[in-house]
């Protein structure tokens, strides 16, 4: 930590941003995903905590993207982690991801995102980092600007 920030403001941030997160699953999980909205979460599939099979595992020993758009089902959010029951290849797969696990958190709809590092938070609010998969990795604080895909190719 540096000397001139005792308080550890970027860690606070971080966990704010986190609560960001965990308070739009909730509400999900309570309500459904409303109009266009649909979030993809990249986590680090190695770190602790991280649940899903052996077979996603394999397939993504470092980290994993998600789509939550027309079929999850089975949605937990608790304070520091999450739950939910995908489909990959036709085959229903429970995962549970903690929050601290989440590297970025899109959801194109409303052209938000957040992007942490293992160090912490990358970018935030407003203007969205783009789409996962493209693994972009901005300077730390600074913002990347977002680009929407078109809806046939954002999974929409």
């Amino acid at each position: 930590m540096d000397q001139t920030d005792l308080l550890d403001y970027r860690n606070m941030m971080e966990q704010a941003l986190r609560g960001v997160i965990r308070d739009s699953l909730r509400k999900v999980a309570q309500e459904g995903l409303p109009g266009e909205h649909h979030f993809f979460i990249s986590f680090l599939t190695g770190m602790e905590g991280v649940d899903l099979p052996a077979t996603l595992r394999r397939q993504h020993p470092e980290e994993m993207t998600i789509v939550i758009q027309f079929q999850f089902r089975d949605l937990e959010v608790r304070d520091d982690d999450f739950s939910i029951t995908l489909n990959f290849n036709s085959v229903p797969s429970r995962l549970t991801v903690p929050l601290a696990a989440i590297t970025s958190f899109v959801d194109p709809a409303a052209a938000f995102g957040l992007s942490f590092s293992a160090e912490g938070v990358e970018s935030e609010g407003g203007d969205a980092p783009p789409l996962p998969g493209a693994k972009p990795r901005a300077p730390r604080g600074e913002v990347v600007p977002f680009k929407p895909l078109p809806p046939t190719e954002a999974g929409g």
